[in-house]
């Protein structure tokens, strides 16, 4: 039996101008294009991201994704003396700590590189009194372990992790960034994230004032960027494709402002793909948008209905990926693809620090 178009893996693929991809140095975040997708028209036109308020809708509503991204890949080695790479899966926020009176311990969860896979039992010590013991080894690379430290977690990190940047930029992270791939409102208590929420990256802190000063409304809500939004899909029918939890948060300030959006009819812009994610996963449990912290692990590929989101701002993402998926089934995976191919004829940069779409 063949698998209808939108469905099949194989058409959501495209072949891309490796100098489309911008790997160093970090850009800087006024040098943002914007390609904009008119969804009624079918046309596409271009402007600075700066240039963005002259395409919105008077009075839209803006919603952003405030976490923030740990320097959370460390570098460590096993008894054996073997280097491992180790990736902390599971949010700051939500490690629950135990403290026996002279080290704190707690379970969680991984990804870990090395040339052979660490078995159960196996210790990794990474230096200041902070080692994490293998518990059990999950598929797609993922582990469960015991992480052991003395003192502050997070600060630890910051001082000796590293920004986990996507494995198709070929180079080792540098300072520019550790300010570079964090968004301008990424909130201090929101620390957790392994991945950019990158359509964030664009705004400046004029450029979110202005458009607050302009009459454009403007919240924020939390998703913990993990496995779920970079793992890859694999099922060549890819409504098979299984999401990986990710953690949502949303505040009931920012839910009585999405409410009355959309009680008044003002267009709803998410600001990236996890901000989509967020509202739609809040609403499919709930019925309804409202203060929420819990597990999602929702996928949006075409047939979905959007009960919440009218625009979105997003970057271009990797061929295949569940975030292609996302956008074209808010956009139809035809007009996409014309917006990837026409967006690489204007040169366009790609992926995690590359340029911006809007659709509209």
């Amino acid at each position: 039996m063949s698998i209808p178009e939108d469905y099949n893996l194989n058409n959501y693929q495209y072949e891309l101008d490796p100098e489309r991809i911008a790997f160093r140095p970090a850009p800087q975040r006024t040098g943002s294009r914007l390609l904009i997708l008119d969804r009624k028209s079918r046309n596409t036109s271009e402007d600075v991201f700066a240039g963005i308020a002259a395409h919105l809708e008077p009075g839209s509503l803006l919603v952003a994704n405030n976490s923030r991204v740990l320097p959370a890949r460390l570098l460590g080695r096993k008894e054996t003396s073997g280097s491992v790479e180790f990736l902390l899966l599971t949010p700051l926020p939500l490690i629950k700590p135990h403290f026996n009176g002279s080290i704190y311990t707690a379970r969680v969860e991984c990804l870990l590189k090395a040339s052979r896979r660490p078995r159960p039992g196996t210790w990794i010590d990474f230096g200041g009194g902070v080692r994490f013991r293998v518990l059990e080894n999950l598929s797609m690379g993922k582990s469960v372990g015991e992480l052991s430290w003395y003192g502050d977690l997070a600060g630890f990190f910051v001082r000796h992790g590293h920004v986990p940047l996507p494995p198709y930029i070929k180079r080792e992270d540098g300072p520019e960034d550790f300010e570079r791939y964090q968004t301008v409102y990424a909130s201090v208590d929101k620390q957790g994230s392994v991945a950019a929420p990158t359509a964030g990256l664009h705004f400046t802190s004029g450029l979110k004032s202005r458009l607050q000063q302009n009459g454009f409304d403007w919240t924020e809500v939390c998703l913990y960027v993990g496995y779920g939004t970079f793992s890859p899909v694999k099922s060549r029918d890819v409504r098979k494709h299984a999401m990986h939890p990710e953690y949502i948060q949303v505040e009931p300030q920012a839910a009585e402002k999405i409410n009355r959006a959309r009680q008044q009819g003002r267009k709803v812009l998410a600001v990236g793909t996890t901000s989509v994610r967020t509202l739609e996963s809040v609403y499919r449990s709930e019925g309804k948008i409202q203060s929420f912290q819990g597990w999602t692990d929702l996928f949006i590929c075409p047939g979905f209905r959007f009960e919440v989101v009218d625009q979105l701002i997003t970057n271009f993402h990797l061929p295949g990926s569940s975030l292609l998926l996302m956008v074209s089934a808010l956009a139809g995976r035809e007009r996409i693809m014309a917006a990837y191919e026409e967006a690489q004829k204007r040169g366009f940069r790609f992926y995690s620090y590359g340029d911006a779409m809007l659709i509209k």
